[in-house]
């Protein structure tokens, strides 16, 4: 695979060079992992409508969903290497790069709300964390939401005891390692396409994700349990090619940066009803026992889970962990 991207990035490289790229119309790969009835689906969809009506036809966007034109591990390679322009990849992705920094939005518990993940992604510290990503040859554009994670596995979780012994498939991030740890749970790195067979099989015994990408991926049909926890969030970076992004002349970029914010707006107005929506088809289905955690129940997992701030401080950072805490203490004061 990685000789085949190499390849592809080689004529990408002869196609795009010299003045932005001369062909018209330009050509924009944008290729995701999720389905196309998902929040971020759709936000890919409605970029590539804005993008394409703003800039006269000057610009196509082809939007490859369900990780038809690679997998999680290897879309950032192919970003870097010029192979695909635009990528939507979720935020603990960018730690094997060596930015570590945004595995703070894997924190459990982190996040309370949607009104303090806002203040984060739209603010300086947001901004900041974008930035980051320069020095890899990427330029981050947006944040779009995916919503808050629950709990699955085929026997109940309701007390962290529960979780012992547990094989969870999670995506690739130490924090959350880190946190299925604490738990006494064996974690395991599956990308995200695998996990629907994975859990079918047996070769793992649970996952955590949002309620929409639950339904979607039907995993709900796989799982007797669901334990409603909101322990975690889920967002992605949207991101492109730096060189192919620097190199658009202005008349392309601007009307593509609009079309970008309008597609976030989209995205993350869609994300709560799309979750809203799963949920309630989910418990129309009757496949999976939905489980709502007691005040002391709730407090007991955040207990079992703090140990993985400790840990994760030296990976991201203490002073970015305490700038998140910051910015949620005073949204809820």
């Amino acid at each position: 695979m990685r000789n085949f991207i190499w390849a592809a990035a080689s004529i990408a490289t002869l196609v795009l060079s010299g003045p932005a790229l001369a062909q018209s119309p330009v050509i924009i790969k944008f290729s995701h992992v999720v389905a196309t009835d998902t929040p971020k689906g759709k936000g890919a969809e409605k970029f590539k409508e804005l993008a394409e009506k703003y800039t006269g036809g000057k610009v196509k966007v082809e939007v490859y969903p369900n990780s038809t034109l690679y997998k999680d591990k290897e879309e950032l390679e192919a970003l870097q290497l010029g192979s695909v322009q635009m990528l939507a990849p979720s935020n603990s992705k960018f730690g094997p790069l060596g930015i570590r920094e945004f595995e703070v939005f894997d924190l459990p518990y982190i996040l309370p709300d949607l009104k303090t993940l806002r203040k984060v992604t739209e603010g300086p510290l947001g901004t900041k964390l974008l930035k980051l990503l320069d020095a890899k040859g990427i330029t981050g554009l947006a944040y779009w939401d995916n919503g808050f994670k629950q709990m699955s596995a085929n026997k109940k979780l309701i007390t962290p005891a529960d979780y012992q012994g547990v094989k969870f498939r999670i995506q690739s991030s130490r924090v959350i390692q880190a946190q299925f740890k604490s738990l006494g749970s064996l974690p395991q790195v599956m990308a995200f396409s695998e996990v629907y067979q994975a859990l079918q099989t047996g070769v793992v015994d649970g996952q955590e994700n949002t309620w929409s990408n639950i339904y979607t991926q039907k995993m709900h049909e796989v799982q007797k349990y669901i334990t409603e926890t909101n322990h975690g969030y889920i967002g992605y970076v949207v991101i492109v090619n730096k060189k192919f992004w620097d190199d658009l002349p202005a008349d392309i970029r601007d009307p593509l940066s609009k079309a970008m914010k309008e597609a976030t707006e989209f995205s993350n107005a869609q994300s709560q009803k799309e979750n809203d929506d799963a949920l309630a088809e989910i418990k129309k289905s009757g496949k999976s026992e939905i489980i709502k955690l007691t005040a002391d129940q709730d407090e007991a997992m955040r207990k079992a889970m703090e140990p993985v701030y400790k840990e994760a401080a030296g990976r991201i950072g203490q002073g970015l962990i305490d700038e998140f805490l910051k910015e949620a203490k005073s949204t809820t004061n």
